[in-house]
Parts: C-alpha cells; sequence; structure tokens
C-alpha cells in the first residue's frame, strides 16, 4: 500500500522519520534529565553567596596583605608553592 501523492515522495518520508527520530531522542534526554535532577538534588549548584568585597572598597593595607597571601600561594618555577 503506497502513500497518496505527496506523502509518496522519498523526501517527505524522510522528513517525517527524522522529526519522529529527533522528538524521541529530545524527550528520552529530557525524562533523564529531570529524573536525575530530582533523584540527585546535591548535583545542582549552590546558591551564590554575596561577599563584602564585591562593593566595599579595600584600604591599601588590606590589599597589601592580600596580594602577599595570594603570592604564596602563586606556584613557582619548580611548579611548587612558595
Amino acid at each position: 500500500m503506497s502513500l497518496p501523492g505527496q506523502f509518496s515522495d522519498p523526501r517527505v518520508i524522510t522528513l517525517f522519520g527524522l522529526l519522529a527520530v529527533s522528538t524521541v531522542a529530545w524527550l528520552t534526554l529530557s525524562l533523564r534529565t529531570r529524573a536525575r535532577t530530582r533523584r540527585d538534588p546535591a548535583g545542582t549548584p549552590l546558591e551564590r553567596v554575596w561577599h563584602p568585597q564585591e562593593s566595599v572598597p579595600l584600604t591599601p593595607a588590606e590589599e597589601h596583605a592580600f596580594g602577599q597571601v595570594v603570592s604564596r600561594l602563586t606556584p613557582g618555577p619548580a611548579g611548587r608553592l612558595r
């Protein structure tokens, strides 16, 4: 039994087939992601926490102290901490 008129064109059949396959794949992936999210709520990112340095300027002494801490944590030439 062949399809009547425009639906007998192989391009139309291919288009509907690709649409069906992509829809099934999209639904499968989205349902799997939704199930994983409900099952593992610890995998969600933490809520952003405001930090005072975001809006309060540092004094020169605080900037110097911060720079000393950062320079100690920066890897040296041998790849070790200073």
